[in-house]
């Protein structure tokens, strides 16, 4: 542009030249012409002013083009654009940073003129905002509002403008402004106010301070924890009034080192009462990676603490004594082996409490034990000390000393304790203990073998009488030894199908014809031969294993039963024996469904035999189950009756077939005494509607007055012995041929 103004003032002043030297060459008299002479002098100045006022027009142009460009390249560099309305046209003008430039010809009802672009759910707002702006209610207008792009999706921007053209009428005629993409800044806004809401609801209380511990800033939990409100809180010093000030100072300390610091701390509510809480510290650094601030986080753990307590004290106490329990006793015991200690342990049970719980109830046992813990927590000698390991078990536990003067005077002192009679449910009860005594490091050397060895000296004590303590010793550890490997010989011999079962008939007592058997498990090893059932049972009773050798015998029994009725040999019942331990199973019916159905033998063939002492453990509980075992029709006998705590209330309500009068009385009935037990045992039976069957009977002047006592049936070696299943099956068969004989008729008749 410079260069066509130099060109042009160059150009004129060549014509103007050439002008004057034509009218010389002429001979033109300037002072003959003076006026026409002047003409073309001003002439010649208007031209020269005329050129001067083109440069500055051009210079002036030049300036407002660089600050557009500035303009221009400020408005992209903000990411602003500008917008113009003419409202009276409807015309907008929009001129973007990150659009093309634009003009939008809104349709005339449109309002806001940008409708079609903004968000539906933001339109209402906007155009209230408009409108008060356009009606001189605000000074300028802005909103913020979700705008659609180019490619259809939508984009939060800041709407800024101002009226600056009106009408005659005052009315606005024309408005500016500016439009900015404020995306990234109101996700960015979201997001904090997501954050500043989750403070302000979490249960954890929230603490922002300066390095030097001086809150700034909390959240309404940490006012629900302490009691103290934020007013209160801000501007004030971080302290745990329970702890001395360099607890603080080590809390820094620990976060120069790792950046953080944890731990559990005890502290006081404004109110007065304490609180635990879990704390933790962290720094908070800026972008240069300083530390200018720690945050706190801490949330109130006093109930969780409380429950956490109250567990500890139900997994160490006992819940019916208040003792504590065999596990703090173990781990007690522990501690003290491992410290290599000197201590001794002391083992005690009450002689006989099965009986008192079997005859009087196992509710009045409960309280008898409670009773005689509360006598013994009583004494400052066993305060500490006393234990209960499970029912009637207890433990004594003498740490740092092996003074067997003070051990036997305490054991003598903890006997008469427990002998002194006791007043429980208006009963007064006299019980009895044995205590078995071990030392440690003599009698074990870790606490599994002082137990158990305090077992086997306490047991040994209550095998020679009552009221006794015993020291262990090294034969009762054998024989400890031994019973150990009876209990491996049962698993064993479970395993391997070493029990068998033996069948001892029944016969009528009028007839002489078997009417049934009673199955017996027999123990055989290869290599030991037979084991007593008097050594295996109460073992097996005691283990559990009793449970797995009587569904061996009841499967057994059942499919040799069902043999020998296929066979056309047997028509009667087998009898088995059911331990108390079955007998409490709770799925005892369906097990022996499961039997029958597996081996196809009709339950009217089955008899169950139940002894006195099982089913008074519980009565009204046995009762129950022998209802549902009757159901089946199955038979169900009573075993060794009068042996044990028999009731004749119970016995009436039991659903029972059969009475079993035990071989003791019929040993005994070689007396009139013995004879008139047997007699009354049976009255009760016949009265009550059940059959009798005697046990035991060897001789044929037992068999004589029991015929004369109108005895139903007899068992016992005077007919036969137990006898293997091969055995019995040639006993059936003599059996049959002995019917065949009695019932074959004469050929002369």
């Amino acid at each position: 542009m410079i260069l066509k103004t130099k060109i042009t003032i160059v150009i004129s002043a060549f014509l103007l030249g050439t002008f004057s030297f034509g009218l010389y060459a002429i001979g033109w008299d300037y002072s003959q012409n003076y006026t026409l002479t002047l003409v073309l002098l001003f002439s010649f100045a208007a031209l020269i002013l005329a050129h001067v006022s083109i440069i500055k027009m051009r210079r002036y142009q030049l300036k407002l083009e660089h600050s557009e460009e500035r303009l221009r390249l400020s408005m992209w560099g903000s990411g602003d654009e500008l917008w113009d309305w003419k409202i009276s046209s409807g015309e907008l003008y929009r001129s973007s940073s990150w659009l093309d430039p634009v003009e939008l010809r809104p349709r005339a009802q449109d309002f806001p003129p940008n409708k079609a672009q903004i968000h539906p759910q933001d339109l209402s707002r906007v155009a209230e905002l408009l409108q008060n702006h356009l009606d001189g209610k605000t000074g300028h207008f802005e909103a913020t509002y979700r705008l659609k792009t180019a490619d259809n999706s939508w984009t939060w921007v800041l709407d800024r403008g101002k009226a600056v053209a009106f009408t005659a009428n005052g009315k606005p005629s024309r408005m500016t402004g500016t439009l900015k993409n404020i995306h990234q800044i109101k996700q960015t806004e979201e997001q904090l106010q997501l954050f500043a809401r989750c403070l302000q609801t979490i249960s954890d209380a929230v603490v922002i301070c300066n390095t030097d511990f001086q809150i700034l800033e909390v959240n309404p939990s940490f006012s629900k924890i302490t009691g103290k409100s934020r007013e209160q809180s801000l501007n004030q010093r971080f302290e745990l009034s329970l702890y001395p000030s360099r607890f603080m100072q080590d809390i820094r300390q620990q976060m120069l080192i790792t950046g953080t610091w944890s731990g559990e701390i005890q502290e006081q509510h404004v109110n007065g009462e304490l609180y635990q809480a879990e704390l933790t510290f962290a720094q908070i650094k800026d972008e240069q990676g300083n530390v200018n601030q720690y945050v706190a986080v801490f949330s109130d753990i006093t109930e969780r603490k409380q429950q956490e307590a109250e567990l500890k004290q139900l997994v160490s106490t006992d819940t019916l004594t208040g003792l504590p329990n065999r596990a703090l006793f173990m781990q007690k015991l522990a501690e003290l082996v491992k410290a290599e200690t000197e201590h001794a342990l002391l083992v005690f049970d009450l002689d006989n409490f099965k009986k008192i719980n079997d005859s009087l109830g196992h509710e009045l046992g409960d309280n008898l034990l409670c009773k005689l813990s509360n006598r013994l927590t009583g004494y400052s000698s066993y305060h500490n000390k006393l234990y209960r390991l499970g029912g009637d078990e207890f433990a004594i536990l003498l740490d740092q000393t092996n003074d067997l003067h003070q051990i036997t005077t305490l054991a003598k002192e903890l006997l008469m304790q427990i002998n002194q009679p006791l007043l429980v449910s208006q009963h007064e009860l006299a019980i009895t203990s044995s205590v078995g005594i071990v030392l440690f490091p003599d009698d074990g050397a870790d606490p599994q073998a002082l137990l158990r060895n305090a077992d086997t000296a306490m047991y040994h004590a209550k095998s020679q009488g009552a009221n006794r303590y015993l020291f262990f010793n090294d034969s009762m550890n054998k024989q400890a030894v031994k019973r150990l490997q009876l209990e491996n010989l049962i698993r064993h011999g479970l395993k391997e199908d070493h029990f068998v079962v033996y069948y001892q008939p029944k016969m009528d007592i009028l007839s002489g014809q078997l009417v049934g058997m009673e199955a017996l498990v027999r123990f055989i090893t290869p290599k030991g031969g037979i084991i007593s059932p008097a050594n295996f049972i109460p073992v097996a009773e005691e283990t559990g294993q009793i449970i797995e050798i009587g569904e061996v015998v009841l499967r057994k029994a059942c499919l040799a039963v069902k043999s020998w009725i296929d066979q056309g040999l047997f028509q009667g019942r087998v009898a088995v024996n059911l331990s108390s331990r079955q007998f409490s199973l709770p799925f005892l019916c369906e097990l022996i469904d499961d039997t029958l159905q597996q081996t196809e033998l009709p339950s009217y063939h089955l008899e169950l035999e139940i002894t006195e002492g099982t089913v008074m453990q519980s009565p009204p509980q046995a009762i129950e189950v022998m209802k549902k075992l009757r159901a089946r029709g199955i038979h169900l006998a009573m075993d060794d009756f009068g042996t044990g705590y028999s009731s004749l209330a119970y016995l009436k309500q039991f659903p029972l077939n059969t009475l079993k009068i035990d071989k003791a009385f019929i040993d005994d009935m070689n007396t009139a005494s013995g004879r008139n037990m047997v007699d009354t045992i049976m009255t009760i039976a016949h009265n009550l509607s059940l059959s009798v069957v005697a046990e035991g009977v060897e001789l044929e002047t037992q068999l004589e007055i029991l015929r004369k006592l109108r005895c139903d049936v007899i068992q016992g070696y005077y007919y036969s012995k137990p006898l293997s299943e091969d055995g019995f099956k040639q006993f059936l068969l003599e059996q049959k041929h002995k019917r065949t004989k009695l019932t074959a008729v004469p050929a002369s008749s």
